[in-house]
């Protein structure tokens, strides 16, 4: 494979691994992140590769709950807690599933694309510092401590929440996270199970974009792909772990700035002919 390539790949990897779990888009940048790096002749493989590397960050996310996994499998016939986690899980999971099957195609259409994902940026962030202050001000009233005791009406506010992430920049664990926190889940709970939803939800658009795109991949792309996904579980791992340790002291009003400054950037370089943003 070409140096250069799996030189991208490798970046591209490394943006998902340490963006995916964190409110700030991994979709957003990696699509900034693609026009950057120019994959020009390369769409319809890149489109399937950014998909395909969620895979190794979910991975990580499954080695670190590792245990916790084990303890649902276990008892998905015999434990009623566990039953009703998993039920939250696949309830929380159907809104964006179902959502992303009727409408995917035309967001992609229009939206993913650099103004569009910067304009989410500033949107999400905005929301973010509006949420976090309210909460500060008029702390809202915890209900929920531990992720065994969510409804499955918790589950599918959390899960209408995330499908706001169809729109390339707002960030999926940004609006499961910050929407759960709305809705009476502790920030840990609300961030756990942000994690948990991502494995169906990202395996699931891999295994579908993987199915969609059979007929345009090769065997030569393995070696792209592999260093993508090596490189997102790798990133991801490490990013899920310090972000379960920042969760317990710290608010998200430094990705809500960083998320503004970022937009602003990308439309500031872009108005200046700084960067080509190409659409």
């Amino acid at each position: 494979m070409d140096i250069v390539l799996a030189l991208k790949a490798l970046i591209m990897g490394l943006v998902e691994g340490f963006t995916e779990f964190l409110p700030i888009s991994s979709t957003g940048h990696l699509i900034l992140t693609e026009h950057l790096l120019g994959f020009q002749g390369m769409e319809e493989q890149i489109n399937v590769f950014e998909i395909v590397i969620q895979a190794g960050a979910i991975l990580a996310v499954c080695w670190e709950f590792r245990a916790r996994i084990a303890i649902v499998l276990n008892g998905l016939f015999s434990d009623s807690r566990q039953q009703r986690f998993a039920l939250n899980v696949v309830i929380a999971f159907l809104p964006l599933a179902v959502l992303g099957m009727l409408f995917g195609k035309v967001l992609k259409e229009y939206l993913f694309k650099p103004v569009p994902v910067a304009l989410a940026f500033i949107i999400g962030g905005i929301i973010i510092l509006i949420v976090e202050r309210r909460a500060a001000a008029n702390p809202v009233t915890v209900r929920v401590h531990a992720i065994e005791d969510m409804t499955p009406m918790d589950a599918l506010k959390m899960g209408i929440a995330q499908a706001f992430a169809l729109i390339p920049g707002t960030s999926r664990s940004g609006s499961t996270i910050i929407g759960g926190m709305m809705f009476g889940l502790s920030r840990k709970v609300a961030t756990e199970f942000s994690f948990f939803l991502a494995i169906p939800t990202l395996l699931g658009a891999t295994a579908y974009s993987l199915f969609k795109a059979r007929d345009v991949l090769s065997v030569s792309d393995l070696p792209m792909f592999g260093i993508g996904t090596v490189a997102a579980f790798i990133s991801a791992f490490l990013c899920v772990r310090w972000l379960l340790r920042y969760i317990s002291s710290h608010t998200f009003t430094v990705f809500a700035w960083y998320r503004i400054a970022f937009g602003l950037l990308v439309l500031i370089t872009g108005y200046l002919d700084l960067i080509v943003w190409v659409d």
